[in-house]
């Protein structure tokens, strides 16, 4: 490009790059750069000048070369598609008529922040510093996927709002960065993509606004994050899927806002996270999914779980805050698919790392008794007698209790009316006491049951003894066999 074809405006910008110098058309800090539309030709820069610089711009000695350049309305197509800049670019405060199509280029560094474009094309880019898009409005798709960013991507309170949402909004899957992902305060109107990316930092969302209705909001699927992933105070309308995740520290969703009634507000299935932070917000707006998931510390709230859960196969070291049972049970009892005896197995084990074996027995009582309405009428009629004389083994003091009542019963009863002797001259004093006994204990005998023989009333009454004795002895059994067996 011969330079005689510059504007003034463009001139004034040529001739700053040899030496690095910043070209700034702003005129003051506080300027709308929705605006820029209406600039006038005197901010004016053509994207095929921006072009020759970036690919050929000329050079001074001892000087490095940049292009800085604020508060410039670029028209046309800014087009470094496959090409090479080894220059810093911040192009900030601008306004773009056409997307920039940065597709498998190589940059050094670039910075787009606080201008407003319609959308950018960087998908398979490398580069080799910082990408920053701090606080950009951009009316397009912003497509990254697979891009090699060495060193941060910076999307702080950025705005991305796509007219059409069939297209994911922000696409960065598989995409590779080298330091954090910073995105405080990021506002998109469709889809976030993330599958398959890899974060060597931490990434941040917290303050975020991610809204798809009824559609997967952010798609986090086998994303692999270094550090912690931050999303306080995040809202979202729409779902997240975190299927195959790997978060090496805190997934942190504190004081979070997840809205996608009538489906999953949170799929984090099959993934492995340090630790897992739901806390101090609203109960979701949909399903909570852990199913297979691993998770070294999980803390979860129970104010915060919805009314419909998955936890089939989630397994956890440690379960924070310490709450009772009477809070935590009712989250195991909203499982979609029913009852899950692994759920409760977690659980029991988490109170038992802590010693509250109290705790842990109470959740192994509400276990049995959920399995009993998975019966038939007969196991539910069985297992309801077990409950009732002692509690499924874990209250043996019950059949103490059962025991000595119809030892007082039979005790009362057969010392008003002595049940005649078989055999006159060759029984034993008759003892009301250990005549009982002798009907309620299966096993013992003291010589008194075979010796005498009650009539009428008194005759069902010890059948009666004797059949209790019997259930008693046998739910003693399984209890006990059950408690042995679980240590």
């Amino acid at each position: 490009m011969e330079i005689d074809n510059l504007t003034p405006a463009e001139l004034r910008v040529w001739r700053a790059f040899p030496r690095g110098e910043s070209v700034d058309f702003r005129t003051g800090e506080d300027e709308d750069t929705a605006h820029g539309a209406d600039w006038e030709s005197e901010r004016t820069v053509r994207a095929t000048v921006l072009r020759a610089l970036l690919l050929n711009g000329p050079q001074e000695d001892g000087e490095i070369p940049a292009l800085k350049l604020s508060g410039a309305r670029i028209t046309g197509l800014l087009n470094l598609q496959y090409g090479t800049v080894v220059h810093a670019v911040r192009l900030s405060h601008c306004f773009f008529e056409d997307a920039p199509l940065l597709y498998g280029s190589r940059l050094r560094q670039l910075n787009l922040s606080n201008s407003v474009l319609p959308g950018l094309v960087a998908a398979t880019m490398r580069m080799e510093g910082v990408l920053r898009l701090t606080d950009c409005q951009v009316r397009g798709p912003v497509r990254l996927g697979g891009a090699q960013i060495a060193g941060a991507l910076f999307m702080d309170r950025a705005e991305i709002t796509p007219p059409d949402t069939t297209e994911p909004a922000l696409q960065l899957n598989h995409v590779s960065i080298g330091d954090d992902l910073w995105a405080p305060g990021l506002r998109t109107h469709g889809e976030v993509r993330l599958n398959g990316a890899s974060v060597a930092g931490s990434v941040n969302l917290n303050d975020a606004r991610l809204s798809n209705p009824g559609d997967i909001v952010l798609d986090a699927q086998t994303l692999v994050v270094e550090s912690d992933f931050h999303m306080r105070r995040l809202v979202t309308f729409g779902w997240i899927g975190l299927r195959g995740a790997r978060i090496a520290g805190r997934l942190d969703l504190s004081y979070a806002r997840l809205s996608n009634p009538g489906d999953a507000a949170l799929r984090a299935s099959s993934c492995t996270i340090g630790e897992l932070w739901l806390r101090k917000g609203p109960p979701m707006e949909g399903t909570l999914t852990l199913r297979r998931a691993q998770i070294d510390e999980l803390f979860l709230e129970p104010e915060v779980v919805p009314d419909e859960v998955q936890f089939n196969g989630l397994v956890y070291t440690s379960l924070t805050p310490q709450e009772p049972t009477e809070r935590r049970l009712p989250m195991l009892e909203r499982d979609r698919e029913g009852y899950v005896p692994h759920a409760y197995e977690q659980l029991t084990a988490a109170y038992r790392r802590i010693g509250d074996d109290h705790a842990a027995r109470l959740v192994q009582l509400a276990k049995q008794r959920r399995h009993r309405m998975t019966l038939p009428w007969y196991g539910r009629l069985w297992g309801r007698v077990q409950d009732a004389t002692v509690g499924y083994g874990f209250h043996p003091l019950r059949a103490c209790g059962w025991l000595l009542s119809l030892l007082a019963v039979g005790s009362v009863a057969f010392a008003l009316h002595h049940p005649p002797p078989l055999k006159a001259d060759e029984a034993p004093e008759f003892n009301p006491v250990f005549y009982t006994l002798d009907l309620l204990l299966p096993v013992i005998s003291f010589g008194q049951e075979s010796a005498f023989a009650p009539k009428d009333g008194y005759q069902a009454l010890s059948y009666a003894l004797v059949i209790a004795g019997w259930i008693l002895a046998t739910t003693v059994f399984a209890g006990v066999t059950r408690t042995v067996s679980r240590q």
